[in-house]
């Protein structure tokens, strides 16, 4: 893969490092920290570090060994792509997915070791324990404490455009090496985001190439820069990256695994509040402005400040919900937009 400019990232802030002595001190960390913070050699201890400290080949026999025998989805990219996972020139994918038994992709890797023009091979936010037997157990969760889900991304030298999760999130450099770039939540304007609902992997995508950004395309992108924050993580290290805290990811050796742990502290029962977005979208963003701006108030009146002014007027049985919301009501919301959607 192409080495990027090294002028973008070397006046880049640098995240910040912690040290945690065991999984109460970490857990005591994030309850407290606002902002990304990586820890050196969180995860050191782990068999599949060692395998992969051993050699590339003893990381994917490690994952041999422990592989369901299911299908496993892989992306492909076209040779001499410089690894990027993007669009094509038509807003489709530079990439395709297959299926196939994990030891055959793995053979994919053997077959493209030492290539320069290497196609891009990725496996994605793969379950470990729907996959693999006694992986998530071998190689525990830092953070098994938050019921995350627990995903493993394997692959060779790729890059994955600036994106956000909703989730928290934190990942684990188990194989090879990984730059990480992130900026904070308001930097989305300074991003230059692609489609929604038409994404690589789900969620939109910064635009800009960071191996090479078009400041005359993208000239706000030099804002987004002053604001940076970049890691390099090497096996066995972790970084934590807040909910909505946009990341470009670069997977920088011929073989490389993530593991990423991802949990909400919100209650389970509640909405994904980017469905609410494009239901927005759908329902309000071409009214006429007047018409927005009376919903803009009542968004802010019933969502946004939610005061005590809301509800203090109404008896606290009839209130509905506009209470907390519970299982109950919550299902109750759900029934009435599957009733009014499916109209």
């Amino acid at each position: 893969m192409a080495e990027a400019d090294p002028s973008i990232f070397a006046s880049m802030r640098h995240i910040e490092e912690r040290e945690v002595a065991d999984a109460a001190a970490l857990s005591a960390l994030l309850d407290e920290t606002h902002g990304p913070f990586v820890v050196r050699g969180l995860v050191r201890e782990w068999p599949l570090v060692q395998a992969g400290e051993e050699s590339p080949s003893a990381a994917r026999q490690y994952l041999l060994e422990r592989a369901r025998p299911v299908p496993f989805t892989v992306s492909l990219g076209q040779p001499g792509r410089d690894g990027r996972l993007f669009y094509d020139n038509d807003f489709g994918m530079n990439f395709q997915t297959a299926k196939g038994k994990l030891a055959d992709i793995f053979r994919g890797f053997d077959d493209n070791e030492g290539r320069s023009d290497a196609p891009a091979i990725y496996l994605t936010s793969v379950d470990m324990r729907g996959f693999f037997h006694d992986l998530a157990d071998e190689n525990l969760s830092p953070v098994l404490d938050r019921k995350p889900l627990e995903r493993i991304w394997i692959g060779n030298a790729t890059r994955v455009a600036a994106h956000n999760d909703v989730p928290r999130n934190l990942a684990c450099c188990a194989v090879g090496r990984r730059r990480f770039t992130v900026f904070p939540p308001e930097q989305y304007k300074n991003l230059y985001l692609g489609p929604l609902e038409n994404t690589p992997a789900g969620r939109t995508v910064s635009m800009v190439d960071f191996h090479s950004p078009d400041f005359d395309a993208y000239p706000r992108f030099a804002e987004a820069l002053d604001h940076a924050q970049v890691t390099e993580l090497e096996p066995g290290d972790a970084i934590y990256i807040p909910s909505m805290w946009w990341h470009h990811v670069e997977a920088l050796d011929p073989f490389n695994i993530l593991v990423n742990y991802w949990w909400r502290d919100t209650p389970a029962f509640l909405g994904h509040p980017q469905e609410a977005l494009n239901h927005a979208i759908l329902a309000l963003r071409d009214l006429p402005d007047a018409e927005k701006a009376i919903w803009r108030d009542l968004f802010d009146h019933y969502v946004f400040d939610a005061g005590p002014e809301v509800t203090e007027h109404i008896p606290e049985s009839a209130r509905g919900i506009l209470s907390r919301l519970t299982p109950e009501t919550a299902g109750q919301i759900r029934a009435f937009l599957l009733r009014t959607l499916n109209r």
